[in-house]
């Protein structure tokens, strides 16, 4: 949902709506509203329960809005917003229903229903640090990036460690151009949870800032932590290349191309370290496939125009 920091910087990681806790009941209920449920398991247990009508009342609404969860984690939108719609139908004191709603609508970019969701929520339980950190992404998608702050201010109040209210405001700050407080906000996502992309997100205002041996430091973290995913190489391979380590940059873009061959920026990044190299046809190789993956892809084109390939 959000847009990143720059062209080839990573999407930080959107806010997820935990489900209900569990209560006492069977397999399939546990199973239902248990935090460790994969989406796939969760759809499964809670239509288990809604099927058998083992449940009534406030946790067949729980087994609605967890069901919608899951569909909503599986981008089957339709489907969630019709379950979150029933959970709201049979308790429409739970806010859990409105938040849950609320990030679907999210996600169709129906940002002033989210919104009036998310407030829904807030008034029924104004506690759930995760509504004020939905709403602030609602407002921010919106423009209005004073009230998506003031919104994870409000979420960080309520829950000191909930550490994606602490990457969103990052975030924000970050757009902002307040690249002091983006750091300080990054740095105490890292402290309570160090992830891949709190090291990259981190590390990208750190690049944006010119520290560029500290951003190559955050990033060599998040290869530490997830050495097969490629967000870490690539983005470690871009800053190399700012460094005029060309060769360093050339083999995190081995790396990341080896996880991830469909990332048409990193083919075309490594064609630039190739051609500074002086390996010509190396070079065009991975221009050529940058342009099949992203047909006028101008850094590409241009390259292989230099290159005498066009």
């Amino acid at each position: 949902m959000r847009v990143p920091l720059a062209l080839m910087a990573l999407l930080a990681v959107l806010v997820s709506t935990a489900p209900v806790q569990a209560a006492e009941g069977g397999p399939a209920w546990e199973a239902c509203v248990g935090l460790t449920s994969t989406p796939d398991e969760r759809v499964k247990a809670c239509s288990a329960v809604i099927d058998t009508r083992s449940e009534t009342g406030r946790r067949l609404a729980g087994a609605y809005c967890n069901r919608g969860h899951g569909l909503t984690e599986r981008r089957e939108l339709d489907a969630a917003l019709s379950d979150l719609d029933e959970a709201v139908k049979l308790d429409p004191a739970y806010a859990c229903a409105f938040n849950n709603r609320g990030r679907v609508y999210g996600f169709k970019r129906d940002y002033d229903r989210a919104i009036a969701d998310y407030d829904q929520a807030i008034t029924l339980d104004p506690s759930l640090a995760m509504a004020y950190s939905n709403r602030g992404e609602s407002r921010f998608n919106k423009g209005d990036l004073d009230g998506a702050i003031a919104d994870f201010d409000a979420a960080i109040k309520r829950d000191p460690n909930y550490a994606m209210a602490y990457a969103n405001r990052g975030y924000v700050y970050a757009r902002r151009h307040d690249l002091a407080h983006a750091l300080a906000d990054y740095t105490t996502r890292i402290k309570l949870a160090p992830d891949l992309l709190a090291y990259i997100d981190r590390g990208n205002v750190y690049r944006d800032s010119e520290q560029l041996d500290r951003a190559a430091a955050d990033c060599g973290e998040a290869i530490r932590v997830a050495p097969t995913d490629a967000r870490g190489w690539r983005n470690r391979g871009m800053i190399r290349l700012y460094q005029g380590d060309n060769k360093g940059g050339l083999a995190d873009y081995d790396k990341a191309l080896q996880y991830d061959p469909a990332d048409v920026f990193s083919w075309n990044n490594r064609g630039q370290a190739r051609m500074r190299l002086g390996d010509k046809q190396g070079a065009i190789a991975d221009f050529r496939k940058a342009m099949e993956l992203k047909p006028g892809l101008q850094t590409a084109h241009d390259a292989l125009q230099k290159l005498g390939a066009l």
